[in-house]
């Protein structure tokens, strides 16, 4: 079969299920992964012949795309802040938005410290993509790593092999700490946030196959996360330091009421590239007006 028949059968099977150009952005996504081929090349190359071995692997794609399945865990691996991460089904796929939490812990805290040794903590690491982003591009970071999951751990630690970085990685259940061990930083955490009642909201191929574990919580304590974690970093924080968070979108003034009622002394809410309320930063002491 040439590649141009190979395409053409792709896109029919899946055009009832997705969008045309999604489907298209599926193919070469698969073309790049199985033949090293771009989507450049691809027009040059639409009568290739293709071998049985990529015939069979686009069959298999193509089924479990059909079954909502994730391209992302399909392929094995995502790209997150330049890098790339295994993913499957025991972590959560890095999204945008926390791309652009970590984009603003990185140009935030290489500004205020420039290349002083930081002592960095993310809870509930999950594929490790917020730990091991801000391990390769802050400078002199000591990072460490929060999960519950056994699974999700593994895949965080080849994460960190792959990408040339040091992590420490641990294994316990933030909800059951009395406290974190160590003075940081930085603390950040991308906890459960979603809400039972927001689950017709998600999207089939989200709410089927990616864990919930990491991204529900219920709709009595939807902050249950977030209080426990501001809970252990008061205590935690050096004199100075700052809590991160990425947040659920509807639960921004809630968030921030939370953290001042815990003492927090200044709460910064940052709306995302789509307008909506993502990302939040907290302080218990300032340490120069001008540095935050």
């Amino acid at each position: 079969m040439k590649i141009k028949d190979l395409r053409e059968d792709f896109i029919s099977s899946l055009s009832e299920l997705y969008e045309v150009e999604e489907v298209h952005s599926f193919f070469y996504m698969l073309l790049d992964s199985y033949l090293g081929m771009r989507r450049v090349d691809i027009a040059l190359a639409l009568d290739n012949v293709v071998d049985e071995k990529t015939m069979s692997c686009f069959a298999i794609a193509k089924k479990r795309l059909q079954n909502q399945d994730p391209i992302q865990y399909i392929l094995g691996d995502t790209e997150f802040y330049g890098l790339v991460f295994r993913v499957n089904k025991n972590v959560l796929i890095p999204r945008p938005e926390t791309e652009e939490l970590v984009d603003w812990i990185v140009k935030e805290q290489n500004n205020i410290n420039g290349t002083r040794k930081l002592k960095i903590l993310d809870i509930g690491t999950g594929s490790g993509c917020i730990a091991i982003s801000l391990a390769k591009n802050i400078p002199n970071s000591d990072v460490y790593a929060i999960d519950v999951s056994e699974e999700a751990l593994e895949i965080a630690k080849s994460n960190a092999v792959d990408n040339n970085v040091k992590v420490n990685f641990i294994n316990a259940d933030v909800l059951q700490l009395d406290g974190l061990g160590n003075n940081f930083d930085v603390i950040v955490s991308n906890p459960p946030y979603v809400r039972e009642l927001e689950k017709k909201e998600i999207q089939p191929n989200v709410l089927e196959n990616e864990p919930h574990l990491a991204l529900f919580v219920s709709d009595q304590n939807p902050l249950i996360f977030y209080k426990k974690i501001a809970e252990l970093a008061k205590n935690s924080l050096i004199s100075g330091g700052l809590l991160y968070f990425e947040i659920n979108q509807y639960l921004g003034t809630e968030t921030q009421v939370m953290l001042k009622k815990e003492g927090y002394e200044f709460v910064d809410l940052r709306k995302d590239l789509y307008g909506n309320e993502r990302m939040i930063q907290a302080g218990l002491i300032r340490k120069n007006k001008n540095d935050l």
